[in-house]
């Protein structure tokens, strides 16, 4: 009778539920829009969980020159080199939106993802996709053109093409920021962004959020 119980209760957990809620190591917090979460060197012994809103991270070079690594959405994880021995961050994580971010310390993640079947496929599919992006960026770096590479990353941030998940407009993001995560300059990224809406591609709304169109799409498949 109690294997049932327990074999019960293990088919009853829900991810969703677990990621939602606050127990056993996990916190959510709120952060304003420009608000760090972590900086480069700190300590490292927690995953993140973004609930809501768009987190930017970024590295900074012994010089002080910084680059953009990647900008998350709703749903993604970071900081989780801590499960792999990390002891210090990599890099720094800033809300480029008010977000709302669970973080859930490294010793309960490491026992969800032992003990919970289901939370583990979910977080080794999340790695996997993610795996395959940063490949995917690398193939973008090494044969396309800048202004492909451009047109990639704008619908990449608007999630064009991702299932389940409608168009969206992206948030204030300079081009320098885009220049960094492209390997361009901002002259270029300039150039490139004032043709894209010249021919209808993109548009500026209130309040500088960009809307990015399907049409978008011709300038990454055109060879």
């Amino acid at each position: 009778m109690r294997r049932k119980v327990a074999a019960k209760k293990r088919s009853e957990f829900d991810p969703k539920v677990f990621l939602s809620t606050i127990d056993g190591g996990r916190k959510i917090a709120a952060f304003s829009k420009k608000q760090t979460i972590f900086v480069q060197g700190d300590s490292s012994d927690a995953v993140f969980y973004i609930q809501k809103g768009k987190v930017r991270l970024t590295v900074v070079s012994k010089s002080g020159k910084e680059a953009t690594i990647g900008i998350l959405n709703e749903g993604d994880f970071f900081g989780e080199g801590c499960l792999t021995g990390q002891l210090l961050r990599l890099c720094s994580a800033t809300a480029m939106t008010d977000c709302s971010v669970m973080r859930i310390d490294k010793k309960s993640m490491m026992e969800v993802l032992h003990r919970e079947q289901t939370f583990s496929d979910l977080f080794v599919a999340y790695l996997l996709t993610r795996n395959i992006r940063y490949e995917e960026d690398l193939v973008d770096q090494l044969f396309n053109s800048s202004e492909k590479r451009l047109a990639r990353i704008l619908l990449l941030l608007a999630h064009f093409g991702k299932e389940g998940v409608h168009q969206t407009p992206i948030p204030n993001i300079s081009q320098e920021t885009l220049a960094e995560m492209i390997g361009t300059t901002r002259s270029r990224v300039s150039f490139f962004m004032n043709r894209f809406r010249k021919l209808g591609f993109i548009d500026y709304h209130a309040g500088d959020e960009l809307q990015v169109h399907s049409s978008l799409l011709d300038v990454v498949l055109h060879d």
